[in-house]
């Protein structure tokens, strides 16, 4: 587990007024509009408050924060039960857009110039090195998640923890830098010990129990990161088994964002991961529903249909399951990954209930969207030899 912790977008809960930096009247439209995932909306607000505040690292860092999140979504790579294990690090999404790496990577230019700048006339300016951390964390995610640079990001995260802890060296009360610090002791402290041992070599360490608590003490505090915060949190919890507290922590953030799928999607997850099955469906169900009668736009709610299908099947409901990976079809523009998968799943329930024709029908699909992936390859095998649990 390695950059959960460089999402380190500023954020703030829309219906409790948090001091925004700058100064614009504009930012909570924008962070409301961020939280809904309504990011091109954000991203046009934040163009305009930077185009009135162009030499304020925050602004550009704001700006940054919704480019590349955007971009992460349109990747394939938002859904937070990818971070639930460590299998992430192996799992490649759709490639990144060219111009927007190139956006990402000259924001961050400019951002740290003007932070650098500021720094080198007084070095212990905590905003300008709260500034920075942000900078550098947001730089980390970048070329973990998208560059798949791994000791690049580590760097670069190492160094957000470091500038954030000289914040707090010099304003214990600057409780939004204990995001970026409580996130990267989790981390450095859930390493194996002979992992552990070399990182100490270099002088970084770890404690995850001090992470947990650095991130709860963000989370509680109402500042620009709580929200943040609170989802990292939510994550780290669910690594931990600790269902019940992430869980009331996706009960809390959800009716906050109600265009947000991604929140009580999750709640669907953790549910599930805590064997509260019945419990699980019905949320499930709930997100679909809600995505049919249009609460979340256009955005990705067939996740909820692919979630109850494997629900359902591990519950060997197998008729039941099918009939759930059947309703990703149902929902125009579906992201082609997410019907892959959910017509995979539905030719494994088919092969389960000896549907062989209709099996092979679903294998076809999926080769037919995209035959050089993963999904694809597992779909030219389950051709040749049906599927049996």
């Amino acid at each position: 587990m390695l950059l959960v912790l460089a999402d380190v977008c500023l954020a703030t809960d829309p219906a409790v007024s948090v001091p925004l930096r700058p100064a614009d009247p504009l930012n909570q439209a924008a962070f409301e509009h961020y939280y809904n995932l309504d990011y091109d909306a954000a991203i046009q607000d934040f163009e305009r408050i930077v185009a009135r505040h162009p030499n304020d690292p925050f602004a550009l860092n704001h700006l940054l924060s919704a480019i590349q999140v955007r971009e992460l979504y349109r990747m394939g790579a938002m859904n937070s039960g990818d971070y639930s294990n460590d299998n992430f690090i192996g799992k490649a999404h759709r490639p990144a857009d060219p111009a927007q790496k190139e956006r990402i990577k000259q924001l961050v230019a400019q951002a740290e110039k003007l932070e650098n700048d500021e720094l080198a006339r007084d070095p212990n300016n905590v905003d300008m090195l709260y500034a920075r951390g942000v900078t550098r964390g947001q730089f980390a995610l970048y070329t973990a998640l998208i560059e798949r640079a791994w000791f690049s990001a580590l760097r670069n995260a190492v160094g957000a923890r470091r500038d954030h802890e000289r914040v707090l060296e010099l304003a214990p009360q600057y409780t939004d830098a204990k995001l970026v610090v409580g996130a990267h002791n989790y981390v450095m402290g859930n390493l194996p010990l002979a992992v552990k041992i070399a990182a100490a070599l270099v002088g970084l360490s770890g404690d995850k129990e001090k992470g947990l608590h650095y991130l709860n003490d963000a989370y509680h505090a109402n500042g620009e990161t709580s929200v943040d915060a609170g989802i990292v949190l939510m994550v780290f919890l669910r690594r931990e088994g600790r269902y019940g507290e992430s869980l009331q922590i996706a009960g809390a953030l959800g009716p906050r964002f109600p265009r947000n799928y991604l929140l009580p999607l999750e709640e669907g997850n953790l549910l599930r991961a805590s064997g509260k099955n019945g419990e699980a469906e019905e949320q499930y169900r709930r997100v679909w529903q809600n995505g049919r009668e249009g609460k979340y736009g256009s955005l990705h709610y067939e996740m909820a249909a692919i979630g109850l299908g494997d629900l359902l099947r591990v519950e060997k409901k197998y008729q039941a399951a099918a009939t759930a990976y059947e309703l990703v079809s149902e929902v125009a523009g579906t992201d082609p990954e997410l019907l892959q998968k959910a017509n995979l799943g539905a030719g494994e329930m088919y092969d389960q209930l000896q549907k062989r024709d209709l099996a092979v029908k679903k294998y076809e699909a999926v080769v037919a969207v995209n035959s050089g992936n993963a999904e694809a390859d597992k779909a030219r095998k389950r051709i040749k030899d049906a599927y049996r649990e």
